[in-house]
């Protein structure tokens, strides 16, 4: 760990935090390829996070010194010290509700964390090899503290949801070969060298029975014991998550009501566009029609090198016209997810010194077929101008920033609303005129207004409004929200189902993008009627960007006076 100055002010207790937060967590220093974290992982056990719950108040205790100090109130501190203050105060609420006791989801659990962990390491040397097999041997003890945590949980009557628990049954047993096939880990083991081939093959299946273990413990322990318990969390318990996930404290009823706003305002444009494609049939309609008939890739290898093309193309288009890139910014892989997972594309990014690039990840569920209509504005919100843009450009600019703006105090909805807002970008720059590909843009944003509409809902068990197409009066639960979003959406009902397990175990996060998307049209709005005719977009956007991560509480503020 780094020693702290004197006189430290904001930034520097900032980057002594994630100094700290790396001995805690080798995950994260994965993420940032940071040396020594390869061969270990976190401790996941009620102690490892008291652990990582002490690190932030003594961090905190040292942030209000740091304020205090002489220089602490200039822009630069003062940006980086609300955020990290308000991180860590969100962060502790949760941990002190003993949500890392009952941490269940079908995309953000450490059971997730650790296995993407290893999608992350590089496999070029033997030396890699080495890490990677050192590291699968630490995969028990770390799956054992995730355990453990649950376990405690269950002792104090602090329980994940039963549909969450299932749906994670099923993945621990895709993962270790329930299928009869070989395990995730033995795959990922497969192509290493031959005179480590004894000991990688060992130490996957070290990690495989750890998973496999969990796997039976969840399904003759756990699972029978929140039987009936709820798989939503209540409006107490989805505040502290809201505030999390979008870095304010949310007006719930409001958020709701915009949610249904934007549901009619874009149902209006989708029966304009879908008229385009099959005159008389609804959207939804045209939408199954173009899964069928529309435009496809076809082949998996196929499908990956045609999104890079499509990354390339936009950063070549964008670039010099409405950003301005540096050169290691514009490297972005696309990539092929690793079966098992949630049914959702998303992003890693780059390494802090851009020796891992920026990549994307393809979740193919087992086809070989993919229409474009749902990819292309897909592949704008994951790679360019989307999360691959704002997330290399801050690690481009950190040493501006901390280390920390860069990276650990990356605020969901901030990210997230960046990545509608660059959507949305394209449309307003004429890059979605094929009608295929604008319906399925406009799909997407539907999408993400329904997450509005269904996780606040679900979780508050909110009434419908009168005015709703769909079983007005009635109070929601799961089941309307699966069936709503099935009867508004183009996805397949393998997607739909992954998203509904995954608003039921991460409560508050799926309405970020509609919620940080208003605060980035409110910001670009704000600054355009500052300046006039003088505003200058290209400038604006870098400006944003170089800002670093900035919670609701903050963003539209400082974006809207650039």
């Amino acid at each position: 760990m780094s020693t702290i100055t004197s006189s430290p002010l904001p930034r520097q207790v900032a980057d002594t935090y994630v100094d700290g937060l790396l001995e805690l967590d080798p995950i994260l220093g994965t993420y940032l390829g940071a040396p020594g974290s390869a061969r270990r992982l976190p401790d996941f056990s009620p102690a490892g996070a008291d652990a990582l719950a002490a690190l932030a108040r003594d961090t905190l205790d040292r942030l209000t010194e740091a304020e205090a100090r002489p220089g602490g109130d200039s822009d630069a501190e003062r940006r980086c010290g609300r955020l990290l203050r308000e991180r860590l105060t969100a962060e502790l609420a949760v941990h002190e509700a003993d949500e890392h006791l009952r941490t269940v989801s079908n995309i953000s659990s450490p059971a997730h964390s650790i296995r993407e962990a290893f999608t992350l390491m590089p496999t070029e040397t033997a030396e890699d090899y080495a890490d990677l097999a050192a590291r699968l041997r630490a995969v028990p003890a770390s799956v054992e503290g995730y355990r453990a945590a649950l376990a405690e949980g269950l002792s104090r009557k602090l329980y994940g949801g039963p549909r969450q628990v299932a749906t994670v049954i099923g993945q621990l047993g895709e993962w270790t070969g329930d299928d009869g096939g070989d395990s995730w880990f033995a795959g990922l083991t497969a192509d290493g060298p031959q005179e480590l081939r004894g000991e990688l093959d060992a130490a996957a299946a070290e990690a495989t029975a750890a998973y496999a273990a969990l796997r039976d413990w969840l399904r003759d322990v756990y699972a029978p014991a929140v039987e009936g318990a709820s798989d939503t969390v209540g409006r107490e318990r989805y505040a502290r998550w809201c505030r999390l996930w979008n870095g304010t404290d949310l007006d719930l009823d409001e958020a709701y009501a915009y949610g249904w706003s934007e549901y009619h305002r874009l149902h209006a444009e989708m029966v304009t566009e879908a008229a385009k494609i099959l005159p008389g049939k609804s959207p939804w309609e045209v939408l199954a029609h173009l899964d069928q008939h529309g435009t496809a890739i076809e082949g998996v290898d196929e499908v990956r090198d045609w999104l890079q093309g499509l990354m390339d193309e936009a950063i070549e288009a964008l670039d010099g016209t409405h950003f301005e890139l540096a050169e290691r910014v514009k490297r972005v892989e696309s990539r092929i997810a690793p079966p098992g997972g949630a049914a959702a594309p998303y992003y890693t990014g780059p390494s802090e010194d851009f020796t891992r690039p920026g990549r994307t990840w393809l979740p193919t569920m087992g086809k070989t077929r993919f229409p474009i209509f749902d990819l292309v504005s897909t592949w704008y919100h994951e790679g360019v101008p989307g999360h691959h843009l704002q997330i290399a450009q801050w690690a481009h600019v950190a040493e501006n920033l901390s280390r920390y703006q860069a990276t650990v105090g990356m605020v969901s909805a901030n990210a997230e609303g960046w990545a509608l807002y660059a959507e949305r970008l394209m449309d307003e720059l004429g890059f979605l005129t094929d009608p295929e590909r604008r319906l399925g843009y406009l799909d997407a944003q539907m999408m993400r207004a329904n997450r509005v509409i269904i996780d606040i809902g679900m979780h508050l068990e909110l009434e419908i409004p009168a005015d709703s197409p769909f079983h007005p009066g009635e109070r929601w639960t799961p089941e309307l929200g699966r069936e709503f979003f099935g009867q508004h959406s183009g996805r397949p009902a393998d997607f739909v189902d992954s998203e509904l397990i995954r608003y039921l175990g991460m409560p508050g996060q799926a309405i970020g993008y509609k919620l940080g998307e208003r605060a980035w049209l409110a910001g670009r709005e704000a600054a355009r009627a500052a300046h006039g005719d003088a505003f200058d977009a290209k400038a604006w956007h870098m400006a944003a960007l170089s800002l670093g991560s900035l919670g609701l509480d903050d963003l539209e503020a400082e974006i809207s006076a650039l």
